[in-house]
């Protein structure tokens, strides 16, 4: 926008301010003339009316403008239960080691004493070509491709008077970048300090990624890259407005140029042309000052709020490690659990039979899915589920019968099985229908939640997918095969 039209929409702005304010004394002096005209009682009653609505706006005006208070740092458990968690995993035989050498890393940064800076953002944000600026003599690894950091790299400097080892992670925002946009962030919550780089308003994805740094309340620099392509006005504005936009988040803001390399197309007299290659310089005065200022307590004083990030951190990717085992662990129940159950369906002599076989069998599998998510559940309540689940088949069996019997069609090797082998895949697509539809309510809702199971249930006796029914023709096949074997 010129100068010209700015000062245009400033003075047009004013005049509607005035006018506005006129219009409103205007009206508040008509108001008070028809108050004065109304009986005394309704007069007093009319005017505690409007105090009562001016307090109120004014209230809710005060609420709105008021200073905002910093959002607590999220909070980590304590090491040693983590550490007892981590063990439960190993001793359960799943991957752990990159949990254990997180904690061995937490521990050795911190004896090391020394300060860890990380940059963070975007791709072609110019994150590289600051650390070039921020640890001189040390040039990022570079590529032609998107992101120009394929790995976390630390380069340690003492060029601004003080000692750092500078992280350059991996930038986010990348096709196909998720696991070095998670490398990225696990650097981020070990450093002290993270330098995040924009490169002019924020968009949405980083919005939410400063928020998210933020929310481990370590010290944040907001670093708005390319400064030096703005006059000094346009610096200002998009300064003013990225603070804005980060809600206080940062503990500062700042106005940048990494410096770096610009290319372009020169005309020469004679009317060629020739590439021209040209060193920017680098500006980067206000970020080291603002680094400078917050990482001045030192290491030691910092390490509380690092460690407290770094436990976070490792609290959910444990979290998620569980959750897979889990997963995994109720796939082998529900395997197991329907293995039984299509042997006894074969076992079954007396009319009827089978139903007290299986549910037994259903009350085992209910029993050990809710130790494996540590709920609790009682004899009430698994009673009402499997007389759910009952009625559920009573309405559905029609439907069970026939995608067992089109199994059959589509893997006729189980006819080779003999007789009863329809009821056998029966019962192997009904013990996997209700155990994983359980496993699920279970590990979402964490409580016995008998309609989302039911729910959950009746969608999966209807899935006549060809991957799963080849997996229970395949579990029936087995199972029917071993049962001959140990008859013979």
């Amino acid at each position: 926008m010129s100068r010209r039209l700015r000062l245009l929409v400033a003075i047009t702005g004013f005049v509607a301010l005035v006018w506005l304010t006129l219009a409103a004394i205007d009206r508040a002096i008509a108001l008070g003339q028809r108050l004065m005209g109304l009986p005394e009682g309704l007069r007093w009653l009319v005017a505690g009316i409007g105090v009562l609505g001016v307090a109120l706006v004014v209230a809710a005006a005060a609420w709105w403008l008021r200073p905002r208070r910093p959002r607590p740092p999220v909070a980590a458990p304590d090491r040693a239960s983590l550490e007892t968690r981590i063990e439960k995993l190993r001793d359960a035989h799943a991957d752990v080691e990159e949990l254990r050498s997180e904690l061995g890393e937490l521990d050795r940064r911190r004896a090391s004493e020394q300060l860890y800076v990380a940059v963070f953002g975007e791709i072609s944000t110019g994150k590289s070509t600051l650390i070039s600026a921020l640890a001189p003599g040390h040039a990022p690894a570079r590529d032609v491709r998107g992101g120009t950091t394929r790995e976390v790299a630390h380069y340690a400097t003492d060029t601004w008077g003080a000692s750092w080892t500078v992280a350059d992670v991996p930038g986010s925002a990348e096709a196909d970048g998720d696991a070095r946009e998670r490398m990225a962030r696990e650097e981020a919550l070990r450093a002290h300090a993270v330098v995040y780089v924009c490169a002019g308003d924020l968009t949405r994805t980083q919005a939410e990624e400063l928020r998210w740094l933020g929310d481990f309340g370590k010290p944040l620099v907001l670093a708005v890259n390319k400064a030096d392509q703005w006059t000094a006005t346009e610096r200002a504005d998009i300064v003013a407005h990225v603070r804005k936009q980060s809600e206080g988040l940062p503990d500062a803001v700042v106005a940048i140029s990494a410096g770096g390399e610009e290319r372009f197309t020169r005309r020469l007299a004679d009317g060629g042309s020739e590439e021209v290659v040209r060193r920017r310089a680098a500006d980067i005065g206000p970020l080291v000052d603002a680094l400078r200022r917050m990482l001045a307590p030192g290491a030691a004083a910092l390490e509380g709020l690092r460690e407290n990030a770094v436990l976070a951190g490792l609290h959910e990717r444990t979290g998620e490690r569980e959750a897979e085992w889990r997963a995994s662990e109720a796939e082998r129940i529900v395997a197991r659990y329907a293995r039984r159950a299509i042997v006894g369906a074969m076992a079954a002599v007396a009319p009827g039979s089978d139903l007290v076989i299986q549910g037994a069998l259903a009350t085992g599998m209910v029993r050990a899915l809710a130790s494996l998510h540590d709920v609790r559940v009682t004899d009430v309540e698994i009673d009402q589920l499997l007389r759910q689940v009952r009625m559920t088949l009573r309405t559905g069996t029609s439907l069970v019968l026939a995608i067992s019997g089109n199994a059959l069609k589509a893997f006729p090797g189980l006819g080779t099985l003999g007789g009863g082998i329809l009821h056998a895949f029966a019962y192997a697509l009904i013990f996997d229908s209700f155990g994983r539809a359980l496993a699920a309510t279970l590990a979402e809702r964490h409580t016995l939640d008998q309609a989302d199971a039911g729910e959950r249930m009746r969608e999966l006796l209807g899935d006549a997918g060809e991957s799963r029914l080849r997996r229970l023709a395949e579990l029936t096949g087995d199972a029917l095969r071993d049962r001959q074997g140990r008859a013979q």
